[in-house]
């Protein structure tokens, strides 16, 4: 099936509405026919239409792929008709997730040791949200369970990879230094 451009754009937007999961240009490209190149020039234009005022979400590379997502002046309407829905994490668990994030690879006893408490529950609650895993073992006595972070914690914050994180040392105060 054969798609003039203002259709292809059309079909491209459309599976992206609908998509809950980032879509990368392969997967565009095997649902549509549509040659990668030609994708990529057509997100570009489906992004510029969305960065304008006058539209309540926007065009997002997320963890390696795209996505709409609504626009964070909004926020305060959606939480209003999503507020049951919202998972939120604890300060301990976003604490946890916060020094795998900066430090992955990382064990848990690693972990234990910057936040000076046991952290196995956080850790499981983590995994089971699907914003850690496993990584791998550590190459030490005992071989620890190594854990990082994974393409829903990418999501979840919104990122296009991990390089987006706020610089570590945004974070850091004077009495950290001490």
């Amino acid at each position: 099936m054969v798609l003039f451009p203002k259709e292809a754009k059309a079909v491209i937007e459309s599976l992206l509405f609908v998509s809950n999961e980032p879509l990368n240009i392969e997967q565009i490209s095997e649902i549509t026919g549509i040659n990668p190149g030609e994708i990529s020039e057509l997100i570009e234009e489906i992004a510029r239409v969305y960065e304008t005022d006058e539209h309540g979400f926007y065009l997002r590379e997320v963890a390696g792929g795209f996505i709409f997502m609504t626009k964070p002046q909004f926020k305060n309407y959606i939480e209003k008709l999503y507020k049951p829905h919202l998972s939120s994490l604890s300060h301990a668990a976003l604490e946890t997730l916060a020094i795998i994030a900066y430090k992955q690879p990382i064990t848990r006893s690693e972990i234990e040791l910057i936040r000076g408490v046991k952290v196995d529950k956080i850790i499981n609650t983590l995994v089971e949200k699907k914003l850690i895993e496993e990584l791998g073992r550590k190459e030490t006595p005992g071989r620890p369970i190594l854990y990082g972070t994974t393409k829903e914690f990418l999501k979840y914050f919104g990122l296009k990879d991990l390089a987006e994180l706020p610089a570590l040392e945004n974070f850091i105060t004077e009495k950290d230094e001490d």
